[in-house]
């Protein structure tokens, strides 16, 4: 049974911050920009042996502090905390041993992280920038 559990919408943060701001003594996370002040949050609120639900967390997340997040959730993970994330960061999907659900054609089913169009979109970007760009930016 977890003992400790929180669902974090990154579109809802600022409600968060504001409720800190009238319960607690110290208001922290409106001093920070938001994306820190969102990691924070997470950071200060993920412990072994819970239960964490994450609606696409990285929205507030450069590619460096999603990479903190990620090992964030991967030692809490390893320490019996359980996480379900709606995300399409490439990073995010790339977390170590993790179960991935797509929701391809009106049905759930386990895939791979390559299969991933997030993975696939970022490849090809990476992999073929100046041509995609050609070919998406030309009237």
């Amino acid at each position: 049974k977890e003992k400790w559990g929180y669902f974090l919408r990154a579109e809802s943060f600022y409600n968060v911050a504001t409720q800190e701001v009238e319960y607690a003594d110290i208001a922290k996370y409106h001093e920070k920009s938001h994306g820190e002040s969102f990691l924070a949050l997470a950071q200060n609120n993920m412990n072994p042996n819970g239960l964490y639900l994450f609606d696409e967390p990285e929205a507030a997340l450069s590619p460096q502090r999603q990479l903190t997040l990620l090992m964030q959730i991967y030692r809490c993970a390893k320490e019996g905390a359980q996480f379900i994330i709606v995300t399409h960061s490439p990073i995010l999907l790339g977390i170590p041993d993790a179960d991935i659900y797509c929701f391809d054609n009106g049905r759930i089913h386990l895939c791979e992280y390559e299969d991933t169009e997030s993975y696939q979109v970022t490849e090809m970007f990476i992999n073929n920038r100046q041509m995609l760009l050609d070919r998406l930016l030309t009237d």
